[in-house]
């Protein structure tokens, strides 16, 4: 049978607004926290790297991530008839990257940031971001996947 499931839009239409929901909630969390520590907004699809040192230390942690995604998919590709290795599967590489450069940061900022909230605010918004992408993943998209 070619086509689409009868119920196709629908799940799509739903997946659309929850991650408009999703989208909308990290953007409110992060001005209202920005705002309640009195730190300054970060450029968007920026690195913002503290110091040269933070800078090394996140590319060389993104560089290991990549070829661990391509060793992954290598790996699980031969696994096809069976399941795929959860821990080398691409959208569980990037929660951890996100968790490991999120954490690198907040290390860093503590240390060498000239706003001492601004690792507080990192904290908290890696811990905001879990929460939710737990969530979601729990509950397969609210029963939409």
């Amino acid at each position: 049978m070619y086509g689409f499931d009868s119920t196709f839009w629908l799940k799509l239409l739903h997946l659309l607004l929850i991650l408009t929901v999703y989208f909308v909630l990290m953007i409110s969390f992060n001005a209202i926290m920005r705002r309640w520590l009195g730190v300054e907004k970060r450029k968007a699809f920026s690195h913002n790297h503290v110091n040269d040192k933070h800078k090394k230390i996140d590319w060389s942690i993104r560089w290991f991530f990549i070829a661990m995604m391509v060793i992954g998919g290598f790996i699980n590709v031969t696994r096809i008839p069976r399941e795929p290795y959860l821990l080398l599967q691409p959208w569980f590489l990037l929660v951890v990257l996100i968790f490991v450069t999120e954490t690198v940061r907040a290390v860093m900022e503590k240390g060498y940031a000239k706003n001492p909230n601004a690792y507080v605010f990192t904290v908290y918004q890696l811990i905001f971001t879990l929460i939710l992408l737990i969530l979601l993943y729990t509950t397969d998209f609210f029963g939409i996947l």
